[in-house]
């Protein structure tokens, strides 16, 4: 346990950044397992900007340890993803 005010307080910031940045990382996930898991081109598509707008909070936010390079390659994979899919 801390032993300093500030050091508490420092906890508690960074239980509640833990929280947040696994929610984040979840979403994102689960966001890319629709898209990989799409049986049709249609599938993908709809849910695609819904991934790329979940990249592009995160690494502005600096959230789930997602730095903008990160975000860009995750989303050139799922383009990837989509592309090889058959209409």
């Amino acid at each position: 346990m801390p032993n300093k005010k500030s050091a508490e307080k420092r906890l508690r910031q960074s239980e509640k950044a833990r929280l947040v940045n696994r929610a984040v990382r979840s979403e994102i996930r689960t966001s890319l397992k629709k898209v990989r898991g799409a049986q049709s081109k249609d599938e993908a598509l709809k849910e695609l900007p819904n991934l790329f707008s979940l990249l592009d909070k995160a690494a502005q936010k600096s959230q789930a340890n997602m730095k903008a390079n990160t975000a860009s390659n995750y989303k050139r994979k799922a383009h990837l993803v989509v592309s090889k899919l058959s209409a």
